[in-house]
């Protein structure tokens, strides 16, 4: 069955929409854009704007999906690719790096949201605890793969150095943060690897 330029034209004008829309939040912010502009940019109607997204906060959650979303594919690249687990880290820390280098880099998507929504019972603010926590457990269970003892805390200290390093990457030297950030994920590593079993895993 072949889809007429109608069945096409929402699907595309959605994808305008969230382009334009991740494009100037991430290099503006989100309060300070309002709904007017994005219209315009993406060359869309108001009423095709609020057929694809009933409000502004929609439409932020869906640009925050889809950050998710390309973080997940990224982290997931280096899980899947049979590496072990030290490896599958190093290659998740140099995916972040390589992202830090990147044109246009401004820090982290969510970083930057959670600070315009800090209200935890907002539907923004509990999306980005969501994909942090995804993160994290996801971090927590290669650390585990290593070594059991204290895996969670070596996972935190592990997003801890990833957002210093997104963090001080718009300010400073981004080579020279990533460098350091390599070396600090490749100490944690060692240093985990190194543990002792606990006596309870014994």
């Amino acid at each position: 069955m072949v889809r007429s330029e109608t069945d096409i034209r929402p699907s595309e004008a959605r994808q305008r929409l969230l382009n334009t829309a991740t494009r100037i939040f991430y290099r503006e912010g989100i309060h300070s854009v309002g709904v007017d502009r994005i219209i315009a940019e993406a060359k869309v109607t108001r009423a095709t704007f609020y057929r694809h997204f009933p409000g502004k906060e929609d439409l932020v959650l869906a640009y925050l999906q889809a950050a998710d979303q390309a973080i997940r594919g990224q982290v997931d690249t280096a899980i899947t690719a049979g590496l072990p687990a030290p490896d599958a880290l190093r290659a998740v820390a140099e995916s972040i790096a390589r992202g830090i280098q990147s044109a246009g880099f401004r820090g982290c998507a969510f970083l930057n949201a959670v600070a315009e929504y800090p209200d935890p019972d907002h539907p923004v603010h509990r999306a980005v605890l969501a994909h942090r926590q995804w993160f994290l457990d996801t971090i927590n269970t290669l650390m585990a793969s290593i070594q059991k003892t204290e895996a969670e805390p070596a996972a935190r200290h592990f997003v801890m150095l990833r957002d210093g390093a997104m963090a001080a990457g718009c300010l400073f030297d981004r080579v020279l943060i990533c460098e350091t950030f390599l070396r600090g994920v490749e100490g944690l590593i060692r240093t985990h690897a190194a543990r002792q079993p606990s006596s309870a895993a014994l």
